[in-house]
């Protein structure tokens, strides 16, 4: 079995309040649990209002299957967060 941890850190430009990182952080979260049937957590406290950090995870026997599957989620998440005036800053894939 291989495990695929993927890390996305997100500068929120436009979050001028917790409220507005928030709807961020979730609007995010959200779409990627439902379009690629992965585990999303925010993994950092909310201490800033315009960064935050990011895992998803997935597990599978392919690891060819997992580093294609990460590949689309970081392509999905650059979208979504590019929607809602966030960028994703940095990304690291670790496969086990």
């Amino acid at each position: 079995m291989a495990i695929a941890f993927l890390t996305l850190e997100l500068h929120i430009e436009a979050a001028q309040s917790v409220k507005d990182r928030r709807q961020v952080v979730r609007s995010l979260k959200d779409r990627l649990r439902t379009s690629f049937n992965v585990s999303v957590a925010e993994l950092d406290a909310a201490e800033l209002w315009n960064r935050a950090t990011i895992g998803v995870v997935s597990i599978s026997p392919s690891r060819d299957y997992l580093d294609g599957l990460m590949k689309n989620v970081e392509r999905a998440a650059v979208r979504v967060a590019n929607n809602h005036g966030a960028e994703i800053a940095d990304s690291y894939l670790e496969l086990m």
